[in-house]
């Protein structure tokens, strides 16, 4: 039986997952989170097989919950979940040990066919993830200016951009203040920006924080 923990902040689109995965032998709900904080938190309780992760979580995003848990749980496979295939998250993800990537207009059959998929160990590349990907690499290909980043450097760009301190962000990775400021400015050389604030406008210009945040 797969243990399988869904991370989704919006209830009805729990409620659709629940409905679709109910159904499926051989998996087993053993929880849901709204936050990443919660995820975290259920994550060392329950201790899941594959983790169904929206990216777009409010607060402690998708991509740093999923940070923080395959550095806690290594074993743990992450089947990403999210609106949209554009880079630079499917790379970076893939390069974090994500197990994973779906887009949420995949089917039903497919959303199942890949929570079996990573749990033998595999990874499951969805189509509209796997074709962002091959673009990616045609020469002249427009690139995100985050796709320079290391995934942990990306990790500290999206937790900077949602105005998190530099000893808060230390704590939260386990690292030194100093660490997290010398990431800091590798990320400022990197995009070509000189403040929060314009690495808020970067982050929101390529769509990797909601302009609401």
């Amino acid at each position: 039986m797969i243990k399988l923990l869904i991370v989704e902040d919006h209830h009805l689109v729990r409620l659709g997952l629940r409905g679709i995965l109910d159904d499926a032998p051989g998996i087993e709900i053993i929880g849901e989170a709204e936050s990443g904080e919660e995820a975290l938190r259920l994550c060392r309780d329950l201790v899941p097989d594959v983790i169904l992760m929206d990216i777009s979580l409010p607060g402690l995003s998708g991509f740093e919950t999923s940070c923080r848990i395959l550095r806690q749980l290594p074993e743990v496979r992450i089947l990403a979940l999210t609106a949209h295939a554009q880079a630079p998250y499917p790379a970076r993800l893939m390069d974090m040990g994500v197990a994973g990537f779906l887009t949420k207009a995949c089917s039903a059959n497919e959303l199942v066919r890949a929570i079996r998929t990573v749990h033998c160990g595999e990874r499951h590349i969805g189509n509209e993830v796997a074709a962002e990907l091959a673009m990616a690499l045609l020469p002249g290909a427009p690139r995100s200016p985050f796709q320079t980043l290391t995934p942990r450097e990306m990790e500290v760009a999206l937790m900077l951009a949602e105005g998190r301190r530099v000893n808060d962000i230390a704590r939260l990775i386990n690292v030194s203040p100093k660490t997290v400021a010398t990431h800091k400015y590798r990320i400022y050389d990197k995009l070509g920006v000189d403040s929060e604030v314009a690495l808020l406008r970067e982050a929101i210009r390529h769509d990797l924080i909601d302009a609401a945040t």
